[in-house]
């Protein structure tokens, strides 16, 4: 609620919010003109699932193949000045990194590079979505029932990035993330609703623990298990 000069700004509800976010993604779906075979049909309905797209190795070159498929929340997590020497002296521009995620087992992190701030935020997103990747989630524990509840990391996984080292775990429902601030928003992006974590390493930059906390996800995807958390894992999704 605004008031200024005697005018009276309503805030919108909730529902009139979606209602704006739906026609917004239909006017950005009916301009968008497809540059590639798999943005046509994608566009044309014939791919309708993300998970289809990797399965199928296809190589995804357009950002709003992702904007089609899923509903992202985007954070920006850096926004610095740069400064390049030439011969003419020097030249300034600006380097952001953006993070993206659909809060259900999606995530994305991008750089972008301009010379003034939001082209440079736009690139930065415009990467996120080029480099979104699956993660796999689990119930946090190892209990013989499979559960549909996939609301922590799978298994144990530690991702790097320079010095820094996260270290992410399965916790059980109602603990929370218990973890850093640094990493909190990352794993919120990525649907994690339950896991502790430990950071370690000496750093004062964000991006690197906020990069850490990403690998450490993409883990849950390429690391190998042993048969018996294989198996356990294969049973909480229920399959035989």
């Amino acid at each position: 609620m605004n008031r200024k000069k005697g005018t009276f700004k309503r805030e919108e509800s909730l529902e009139e919010q979606v209602k704006k976010e739906i026609s917004e993604r239909e006017r950005m779906i009916s301009d968008w003109v497809p540059k590639t075979e798999l943005g046509r049909m994608v566009k044309l309905g014939q791919i309708t699932n993300l998970d289809e797209i990797f399965e199928k190795g296809y190589k995804i070159k357009e950002p709003k193949i992702i904007d089609m498929l899923l509903s992202l929340e985007e954070e920006v997590v850096d926004v610095s000045k740069t400064t390049r020497v030439v011969r003419s002296g020097r030249k300034f521009s600006y380097r952001a990194t953006v993070i993206v995620g659909n809060k259900n087992g999606y995530i994305g992190v991008g750089t972008g590079k301009d010379v003034d701030r939001f082209p440079a935020i736009n690139k930065a997103k415009n990467d996120a979505r080029l480099k979104i990747k699956k993660i796999y989630r689990g119930s946090g524990s190892w209990e013989d029932q499979p559960t549909d509840d996939l609301h922590s990391v799978p298994f144990t996984v530690i991702g790097k990035e320079g010095s820094v080292r996260v270290k992410l775990m399965p916790a059980p429902k109602g603990t929370g993330l218990a973890v850093g601030k640094n990493i909190r928003n990352v794993l919120v992006l990525a649907g994690i609703q339950n896991a502790w974590g430990k950071a370690t390493g000496r750093s004062s930059i964000k991006l690197n623990f906020v990069r850490a906390a990403i690998d450490a996800l993409y883990q849950t995807s390429q690391i190998k298990v042993s048969k018996d958390i294989e198996r356990k894992y294969m049973k909480q999704h229920g399959s035989n």
